[in-house]
């Protein structure tokens, strides 16, 4: 994207053309350079936004499965087609890595594919019979107008957890996504207008809290879902409720990885790395604490030191580079204090990500910090009890698989966790014991395929709904229980022409 851009709401089919009473800077991270502005969303905009959705419900809501799945097929098809442009307009805002935003894509795409089999996944039940020549059957139908609000971390993954199945249920959406990088948002809407969805189906208003409350508390939108953090996600979910409107709201997380005496280190070592510092550990689903059973703490923290000294950060367009900047000035300058304050609490620096260099003048100004170590971490320390959310890495120590299971459970969140460990019972029995929403065994990432759901415990969840699978169509659709009887059969003539579900 060239210098200058000017990003803008897209609602009822088309770019917003209002005049906007404030706009918020867009940056590339690498560079620290301002390279456009974005619209920021009065309420006027939230209104017509929601007035475009909800014009749109009826016909969209009636529209045949076939015709919404044909629509889903094609913008599963033109997704694909523009993943490379979509990858390089992440990276250009957020900063990641291009390789990395094109695998966000990708995961955003399995979603897609999963709402093209909506005509099998929103079939009701039947029964023939209940009583004398009555019958019982259940449907499941849209709610009507939904918006979504979505993080700076995933600007196209995250919103394509919600809007495919949603629309694929005959909703219609308003998404409001991350001011940050939001120009992945408006080329997903113009992705959607090719592939034949109808104006007002899917919007998209930009802007900070007031675009959000202005969702939360219009009376034409039906449900939320968002994705944060923990105390954000915690009023969106009270505020939401206390509106009428269904909610599902996943919040932060604190993503611990035993490693067992049993385990393959070097394994261990590669996806400790891999899972806390892809994204510049700007994952909800980063492994941010190895917690390390008693004797393997020295050598797995050389293997990762070793890992750690071959990354290569660098700008997100180039190809050689690991990892690249965070998102933010300020978000870095915040993610950076957490290692004097580590040290100060008692831990050891293992690894000190404030001393990367990275190649070219042009890169000066960028938002840069190394992949960090922290060792002899305790619970008691900042750096242990806060979302860091970003490239920091703590050991823990303990002495046993109790002592690490106590430590999971004493923790507020539950959204991830993995064991590393060769044996089978040790780990049937994390799987079963540990209180986290997701599980990896020997996996350090362990995010769903869209044909499963997403979603953590305790406070990494607000409401009773996670994304996509099963759940994100029970969330997006309620049922109706009808009870029939038909006292004489009817006749609709002759028709030879052959039979179609249009």
């Amino acid at each position: 994207m060239n210098a200058g851009k000017h990003v803008r709401h897209w609602i009822n089919g088309k770019p917003y053309d209002g005049p906007a009473e404030r706009q918020g800077d867009i940056h590339d991270p690498a560079t620290g350079r301002t390279t456009g502005k974005v619209d920021f969303a009065s309420a006027e905009e939230v209104n017509a936004a929601v007035a475009a959705a909800r014009a749109a419900f009826p016909g969209w809501r009636d529209a045949s499965l076939a015709r919404r799945t044909a629509v889903l097929f094609r913008f599963r098809e033109l997704l694909a087609a523009h993943r490379d442009e979509l990858a390089a307009l992440i990276s250009s805002e957020h900063g990641k890595v291009v390789s990395d935003a094109a695998g966000e894509v990708a995961r955003g795409l399995e979603v897609v594919e999963f709402a093209c089999g909506i005509p099998h996944l929103l079939k009701g039940g039947f029964s023939e019979n209940v009583s004398g020549r009555v019958d019982a059957y259940s449907i499941l139908q849209p709610l009507g107008v939904v918006a979504g609000i979505t993080p700076f971390n995933f600007p196209a993954m995250v919103p394509m957890w919600m809007f495919p199945v949603a629309i694929a249920c005959g909703n219609t959406f308003v998404l409001k996504p991350s001011e940050k990088d939001p120009s992945a948002s408006v080329r997903l809407a113009e992705l959607w207008a090719d592939a034949g969805l109808p104006d007002g189906v899917f919007n998209v208003v930009h802007g900070d809290k007031a675009a959000v409350d202005g969702l939360l508390e219009h009376p034409d939108v039906k449900a939320v879902s968002f994705v944060g953090s923990t105390p954000i996600a915690r009023y969106v979910y009270e505020t939401a409720a206390r509106h009428g409107k269904r909610v599902q709201a996943l919040g932060g997380a604190k993503n611990h990885m035993v490693v067992l005496p049993d385990a393959d280190l070097d394994l261990a070592a590669d996806a400790a790395v891999s899972a806390g510092f892809g994204s510049a550990g700007e994952r909800c689903m980063a492994i941010s604490v190895v917690v390390a059973v008693d004797p393997v703490g020295d050598r797995l923290l050389d293997r990762i030191r070793e890992r750690v000294a071959d990354l290569r950060v660098g700008p997100g367009d180039d190809p050689r580079s690991q990892m690249g900047p965070l998102v933010t000035r300020e978000h870095r300058d915040k993610v950076a204090s957490y290692i004097d304050g580590a040290r100060e609490q008692g831990a050891t620096v293992a690894v000190d990500g404030r001393e990367v260099e990275v190649e070219g003048a042009e890169h000066a100004g960028g938002f840069w910090l190394g992949p960090t170590v922290l060792d002899h971490v305790t619970p008691q320390m900042d750096a242990y009890r806060d979302e860091i959310f970003g490239p920091v890495l703590s050991v823990v120590r303990v002495g046993s698989y109790d002592e690490a299971m106590a430590l999971i459970a004493a923790n507020p969140y539950g959204n991830g966790t993995a064991i590393f460990t060769n044996d089978g019972g040790a780990a049937r029995r994390f799987q079963n014991e540990v209180e986290v929403g997701m599980v990896g065994i020997n996996v350090p990432i362990p995010v769903p395929m869209a044909y499963y759901s997403f979603g953590g415990w305790k406070d990494s969840l607000f409401g009773d709904s996670h994304a996509h699978g099963m759940e994100g169509v029970h969330f997006y659709t309620r049922t109706k229980a009808v009870t029939a009887r038909w006292l004489d059969p009817s006749h609709g003539g002759v028709n030879l022409g052959f039979p179609t579900n249009c």
